[in-house]
């Protein structure tokens, strides 16, 4: 049974891949940093559902020694996926320096922290898979979202990266750009925002947590020679 560790597992995304990966009968160990009451009742939800038993951590990703006391409970894992992160939409110039740290802080250290606990086992037993989770504008950028799209970009080259030093060590590092997902992260747009930003997916509809959860278990586990690639899962508003 393979252990699997999800951050910010209590809502959207997170919770969606806690889903799917307990429908294949893994070993959960859910993040959580704000959300616990969320996050309690996903665990009951996938107890009723799936009769997975998961351990919830309530750890902040962007403190290295909250990380370290996570990862000293559970141990190694065979699959860390690192999928917190935080929003925010702002004029550059009106970025304050505690907006930049906090977002760096969350969407890139958090990776970083986490990434570094997750392998030291995992070059040990010389198997693994990392699945990081960006956005699509980590690609191409975010008017209004620099300090986001800078730290998502920064996802995409750890990525890059650390599949190539890993890869030696038969450890997977792969990443996932998301396009608009429909989340708590959209909870601000108005609905002619929400219709625009369809109007310009070639799909014509938003992306559901559950869209991004199938990609993640795919790279995590069915298919044993793809790593250092970001996988677009837009709908093809960015191709």
């Amino acid at each position: 049974m393979k252990k699997v560790l999800i951050t910010g597992a209590s809502r959207g995304i997170g919770a969606a891949c806690a889903k799917a990966f307990a429908e294949k009968g893994c070993s959960l160990y859910l993040n959580y940093n704000i959300h616990e009451d969320r996050a309690q009742a996903l665990r009951e939800n996938l107890k009723d559902t799936c009769g997975v038993d998961s351990a919830l951590y309530k750890c902040d990703i962007s403190d290295s020694s909250q990380v370290k006391k996570m990862f000293s409970e559970i141990g190694a894992v065979d699959v860390l996926v690192n999928n917190a992160g935080i929003s925010q939409q702002k004029l550059f110039t009106d970025i304050t320096d505690e907006d930049w740290r906090r977002m760096t802080g969350v969407n890139l250290d958090g990776v970083f922290y986490c990434s570094r606990e997750a392998s030291r086992e995992m070059i040990r037993k010389k198997s693994g898979s990392i699945i990081n989770i960006s956005s699509m504008w980590g690609q191409v950028g975010a008017s209004c979202e620099v300090h986001y799209s800078a730290a998502k970009a920064g996802v995409i080259g750890l990525t890059k990266a650390l599949a190539k030093e890993l890869g030696p060590s038969n450890i997977r590092v792969n990443c996932i750009a998301p396009g608009v997902i429909d989340t708590d992260m959209m909870s601000g747009f108005d609905n002619e925002t929400k219709n625009s930003l369809i109007d310009e997916t070639p799909l014509l509809r938003l992306g559901t947590p559950e869209d991004i959860a199938k990609a993640v278990v795919f790279l995590a586990d069915e298919n044993s020679f793809i790593t250092g690639q970001v996988l677009g899962v837009n709908g093809g508003i960015i191709i």
